[in-house]
């Protein structure tokens, strides 16, 4: 097995690379991390380099070979240097710094999405990740994060996404005046969710409301939305509960959500039903 290429903790390289833990560097470099084998394999179009000790790389081969012959180059470092680049307390020996990724709102208004997630105020990273992931399992076109929420490249984020942030356009920085706005006039309806809505999810299913096109609001993980950004929307939603469980978290909340209209628009007369086959 080769010596690593990458042994000391101060190289430009590996400095450069474990400066992207700040936000300010990561807006300043548009360059942030991405940590373990299937988050470098789902990078693919969006890697700068990649690093990986030699275990990991001959361990993921398929992976390095990808980005090899992508053009991308693939330096082996040390467990220590690998370490210091990663955010977690045990990484998986291989990482990517990827280019910025998100796209101009007006893009996603150009496509005529017909789900969307909106995080508007949503702080933990955690979160954030998670509920991206949930918009791609459940086919949504695109998420937008308002100005008031967390930063989309902060690697807990990153991680949390588990690859789904290569996979459907993310606008970030956009006012939630702005993302209502705009997405109403591209005729999309927008669901506030939030546990004391006036309208209940099941109901709404029931009658028929949740075929078209749709943006969900999603809101801070402690105090939900606040009145001004309820205000906004065409309906506040919220998810039942049949249980005695005080409430669902955020992440739980989303899917729920999401999967309702993904289920709704898929079934006859929805904005995505796919005709039979004759």
């Amino acid at each position: 097995m080769a010596s690593p290429e990458l042994t000391s903790l101060r190289s430009p390289r590996v400095t450069a690379a474990r400066r992207l833990a700040k936000r300010s560097f990561r807006g300043k470099e548009r360059r942030f991390i991405a940590e373990g084998p299937q988050a470098v394999r789902e990078a693919a179009g969006h890697l700068v380099e990649v690093y990986a000790t030699p275990e990991a790389a001959e361990r993921h081969a398929d992976v390095v070979d990808a980005a090899r012959a992508a053009g991308v180059p693939v330096l082996t470092a040390t467990e220590q240097v690998v370490a210091a680049i990663c955010d977690t307390v045990t990484p998986q020996g291989i990482v990517g710094l990827c280019r910025f990724l998100d796209v101009p709102f007006e893009r996603i208004l150009d496509a005529r999405p017909r789900l969307v997630a909106v995080l508007a105020h949503v702080r933990d990273p955690g979160n954030a990740g998670t509920v991206l992931r949930c918009a791609d399992a459940a086919g949504a076109d695109a998420v937008v994060l308002t100005d008031a929420s967390v930063d989309l490249y902060n690697p807990k984020a990153v991680r949390a996404s588990v690859g789904s942030l290569f996979h459907l356009p993310v606008a970030v920085g956009v006012p939630v005046e702005r993302a209502v706005a705009g997405l109403r006039a591209a005729g999309v309806r927008l669901l506030a969710a939030d546990g004391a809505g006036d309208r209940d999810l099941d109901a709404e299913l029931d009658r028929g409301a949740m075929g078209g096109p749709t943006a969900w609001i999603f809101g801070n993980e402690a105090w939900g939305l606040p009145q001004q950004t309820r205000d906004l929307a065409d309906e506040v939603v919220r998810v039942p509960i049949h249980g005695r469980a005080e409430s669902l978290n955020l992440a739980t909340a989303a899917a729920v959500c999401l999967y309702a209209s993904a289920r709704a628009q898929r079934a006859p007369g929805g904005c995505r039903t796919v005709p039979s086959a004759r």
